[in-house]
């Protein structure tokens, strides 16, 4: 029997199978969604039905019988219903494209080609491109996704309508077609933004004849196309039926056109077509690869060019150029400059321009300027390169050099050379200069120009003139959301955080939009001046937005809360980030370490190794702070090791840190040697030496440290007399210390601050001249601090002056009544005057005002655990070999001839209790436990909270000569190293 053929009666049956398959669209997209899931479900099932559509619609060269059109209709259909009901997605996707395969390579029986006279208009959906088949192409399916592919409704009029100019259908009868309809236009149209937008296509009738589209219609057709993934699919189907695919030209622009919608699978399935593909058609591919930053896909095309002997040009050189500084590959990007040259294309001169960016970018500035040098016609471009590289380079004087020989040169700047003018002298902090490049933007004529401007008021604000700033942002005629940004920002950076919230108010008002970076500013700015309340208006006004997965967002809102001491809040907020990275951990690491939670940030650091997130020097640098504070030299020497195995640079926030660590943790021959091996050193590192030999006792040593920096000619700053001051009294070099207070003013016009003022007190307090630290107390310019009267008060206790001490400490009380340490000091005075009836009477003034005193602790390292024991605690899991070993000290040390020094003990108890409560003290308890767990005659390091008392000092150091070990114990005040009986201090602390 023959086969029934496709006629104009039959043809709209085949239509309502069209319509039949639209219906199934949306309840398509759900099955996918439900099976897949992901969040490109969406694109794959726009991927497959716009598969099913093309084996209905695709023109083609020859016809198809009825019969095979009712199979596929049929199979089409079931394959749907299978789809929607079971959600057998992969399987039934694999059987359409195995389906679509065989309707495109012609398995169906061939017949001559039908004609009609009269055929109905009939509406196409638009096919898939014939060479793309690949549903999991990730770019195509994600810009089908933005394109509403989904939505897409085909306009099928019967016989009896008529397509309008813009592809609607009209009840109106259409006479026949016309040369120009069949030729002519039919229409998809895309629901966007419930408006139909028209796509024109053109297409073969429906008998299956060839549109005769010239070469120039084609390449008019991809300029004019709108940008919309099928529309470029259907000129492309009729190319292929054309069979100009081959052209390089067209291909060229083919690629193009689907490079700029990001389907990068089906470009480089077009290029790959063409065997030997000419520079222009590589250039479209490595273009493309560049504009979606594929780097290393542009590089890859490129080595494959030379293997393959494909010709290549100076845009080619110029992609692949770009391609090798955004993955700074320096050493290929040298290699792409000597084909080049080779090739003698370096010549050009936007090859020349992309050469001197990436020879600045590499650091090699003379490479730079022999290529500017050598290069014949130099645009503006070509100088904008130059003089931006100098600028990044911090080269601000050679780019002011060379932008007065682009004047003389006659080549008139654009704006991109005023930016890099302005950002030169925001780089060199010269105000003057930056006024005259502010008159020269004026005189070039762009005075109004946004990215100028937005220049101007970045470097107003970063040299701290706000208020130039705020005039050239108000005279903007036009605003965009970086000027706003940038003034904001400004603002913050100038610590004018409420007028920076002025402004946001401002851009609310006037309806102008605003982004994260808007938003972080804020956030900064909070932090600053740990303003909580208005941190979590922004904290509220993120989450309301969605915006509380936005990483930068939420590392800026750790910080702000850590920096606001709202640990509680912070540590919420970065337990709900799914993805954390290395900024996000510092930023709580370091939250936890400037609140006094040490422990607990160096918890988190091993919490952070564990989820194999790299540390950074910012990280490495916060957990060494942590380390000096809690005393662990262990973890500092680890943290130390890894900052040498990472190779970063040792700068002098770096050096600081350590010497400061190895000092706090009692090992000052490692600060020294730190100290000494650094190769950069400025008055802070200086400083931390000074410090570190003050805090051990070591008083001569910083004295002459300080002559040695003198030397070198570095000035000293106020914390280097702070630092001086502060060994002075440790070493009791009263004497030096009053030279060094003298000499401040006088001979380095430093003012001597109320911290100065204050160690200086602690010098002669400590060194029992109490009437004169009090006579220089009511001297002082400043209203005394709290700093003054406590070390004053400090100097009384020590001396038992009861005197001195009671007027110090009432005045104390009158400043702030709530501070439990000096209440702790004044009852210490009058129970070491044994005056219980004044003890117990200021005691029952703390209870009744809820204040408590700080319970003593003190920490020791063993192993890569630290271990805290409290005064008097029995609970340790170690306490019976603890006690045991207290025993049997005892016994030794009262044969050695120690006698207990129960004048430590302030409390109204009998002697053996206070004998016994000695023994209870936690100096004591971490040291037996110490002894009980480390080998024999290693170094025994302790960390207290409090000052050591009397009886603790002498007890360890008798300690120290019956077991014959090194005992360092680091207390609120100092260090002290005990050695055979005798301590660093000299009995002076």
């Amino acid at each position: 029997m023959e086969p029934k053929k496709l006629t104009a009666e039959s043809a709209p049956v085949f239509q309502e199978g069209i319509s039949l398959i639209l219906t199934r669209w949306s309840a398509l997209t759900a099955a996918v969604e439900n099976e897949w899931g992901g969040r490109d479900s969406r694109g794959k099932a726009n991927a497959i039905c716009t598969d099913v559509f093309s084996f209905f619609t695709a023109s083609r060269a020859e016809p198809l019988y009825i019969d095979d059109l009712e199979h596929i209709l049929e199979e089409g259909l079931l394959s749907l219903n299978t789809l929607v009901e079971d959600g057998s997605i992969e399987e039934v996707a694999e059987k359409l494209m195995i389906m679509h395969e065989e309707c495109l390579e012609g398995n169906y029986q061939s017949v001559e080609k039908l004609r009609t006279t009269n055929p109905p208009p009939v509406a196409h959906v638009q096919p898939s491109n014939v060479e793309d088949e690949d549903d999991d192409d990730d770019d195509e399916d994600d810009n089908m996704s933005e394109n509403n592919a989904e939505n897409m409704m085909v306009d099928v009029p019967n016989s009896q309508s008529s397509m309008n100019p813009v592809g609607m259908v009209t009840d109106e009868p259409k006479p026949n077609h016309s040369a120009e309809a069949e030729d002519g236009w039919f229409v998809v149209s895309s629901r966007k933004n419930k408006e139909l937008v028209p796509l024109p296509r053109p297409l073969s009738c429906l008998s299956g004849e060839v549109c005769d589209v010239s070469y120039q219609g084609f390449l008019s057709l991809l300029h004019e196309s709108p940008n919309d993934l099928l529309c470029i699919k259907s000129i492309h189907a009729q190319i292929i039926t054309n069979s100009a695919s081959k052209h390089h030209f067209l291909a060229s622009n083919l690629v193009k056109s689907y490079s700029e919608l990001g389907c990068l699978g089906i470009a480089r399935k077009v290029f790959d077509k063409i065997p030997q593909p000419k520079p222009i058609l590589c250039n479209s591919m490595l273009s493309g690869y560049l504009r979606n930053q594929c780097y290393k896909e542009t590089i890859e095309l490129f080595e494959l060019m030379g293997v393959l002997h494909w010709g290549f040009d100076s845009y080619s050189c110029n992609f692949v150029l770009k391609a090798c500084m955004e993955l700074e590959d320096y050493e290929r990007g040298r290699e792409v400059i000597k084909r080049a040259v080779d090739r003698s294309v370096d010549g050009d001169r936007f090859l020349g321009s992309t050469m001197i960016s990436f020879f600045m970018k590499s650091g090699d500035f003379n490479s730079a300027r022999r290529v500017f040098n050598r290069m014949v016609e130099r645009d503006v471009v070509c100088w904008n390169s130059m003089i931006g590289g100098y600028v990044k380079g911090c080269y601000y004087d050679l780019a002011f050099d060379l932008f007065r020989e682009m004047i003389l040169c006659g080549v008139r700047p654009s704006a991109i050379t005023m930016v890099s003018l302005v950002q030169a002298c925001g780089g060199m902090k010269n105000l003057e200069r930056g006024k005259c490049v502010h008159g020269l933007v004026l005189v070039f004529g762009m005075g109004t120009n946004v990215l100028v401007l937005t220049a101007l008021i970045d470097m107003y604000s970063k040299m701290g003139e706000h208020e130039r700033a705020r005039l050239v942002f108000d005279i903007m005629p036009a605003k965009n959301l970086v000027s706003w940004n940038v003034i904001i920002s400004g603002y913050v950076q100038n610590c004018l955080v409420h007028e920076s919230f002025n402004l946001f108010r401002e851009l609310v008002l006037i309806g102008g939009s605003f982004d994260s970076g808007t938003i972080i500013s804020l956030l900064q700015g909070c932090a600053q001046v740990a303003d909580l309340e208005n941190g979590k208006v922004l904290h509220g006004y993120i989450f309301r937005r969605g915006l509380d997965k936005n990483l930068i967002l939420c590392t800026a809102m750790v910080d702000l809360y850590s920096k606001c001491g709202a640990l509680k809040e912070a540590s919420f907020v970065f337990e709900r980030m799914k993805d954390r990275n290395v900024i996000t951990w510092t930023a709580m690491l370091v939250g936890l370490a400037q609140n006094g939670h040490a422990e607990d940030a160096i918890k988190l650091f091993s919490r952070m190794q564990e989820e194999g997130v790299p540390a950074n020097s910012i990280t490495l640098v916060s957990l060494v702070q942590c380390c000096a504070h809690l005393g662990s030299l262990k973890k500092g020497r680890s943290v130390h090791a890894q900052l040498l195995r990472h190779r970063y640079t040792f700068d002098v926030i770096n050096l600081t840190a350590l010497i400061d660590m190895y000092a706090k943790c009692g090992n000052i021959n490692y600060a020294e040697r730190v100290f000494k091996d650094g190769s950069f050193k400025d008055v802070i590192s200086w400083n931390s030496m000074i410090t570190g030999y003050g805090m051990h006792g070591q008083g001569h040593k910083a004295l002459d440290i300080y002559r040695r920096m003198l030397e070198e000619g570095l000035k000293p700053n106020q914390t280097t007399f702070v630092s001086l001051l502060s060994a002075c009294s440790h070493s009791g070099l009263v004497e030096q210390g009053r030279s060094l207070f003298l000499s401040m003013e006088k001979d380095h016009n430093i003012k001597p601050t109320e911290k100065h003022y204050a160690c200086y007190v602690d010098l002669l307090s400590r060194a029992g001249h109490l009437e004169e630290a009090e006579a220089l107390v009511k001297q002082m310019p400043y209203q005394s601090s709290h700093e003054v009267f406590e070390a004053l008060l400090s100097g009384c206790r020590m001396h038992k002056n009861i005197d001195i001490g009671t007027k110090t400490a009432n005045y104390l009380l009158s400043l702030d009544a709530t501070n439990p340490g000096i209440y702790v000091m004044l009852s210490n005075i009058y129970a070491e005057a044994r005056r219980w009836d004044a003890v117990d009477h200021i005691r029952g003034l703390m209870k009744r005002r809820g204040l408590k005193k700080t319970p003593g602790y003190s920490l020791i390292e063993v192993g890569k655990q630290l271990h805290s024991f409290f005064a008097g605690e029995d609970s340790h899991p170690n306490s019976e070999e603890i006690d045991q070993i207290l025993e049997k000290l005892k016994s030794e040390l009262e044969a050695s001839g120690y006698i207990p020094d129960t004048s430590c003990v302030l409390r109204d108890i009998d002697e053996a209790m206070k004998i016994k409560s000695l023994w209870r003290h936690s100096e004591r308890l971490a040291i037996a436990f110490g002894l009980l767990h480390t080998p024999e005659g290693s170094l025994i390091r302790i960390t207290k909270n409090l000052r050591v008392c009397s009886d603790c000092h002498t007890v360890t150091k008798y300690i120290s000569m019956v077991v014959k070990r090194e005992i360092i114990v680091r207390d609120a005040n100092r260090f002290h190293h005990f050695v055979d009986g005798k301590c660093s201090c000299n009995d002076y602390w």
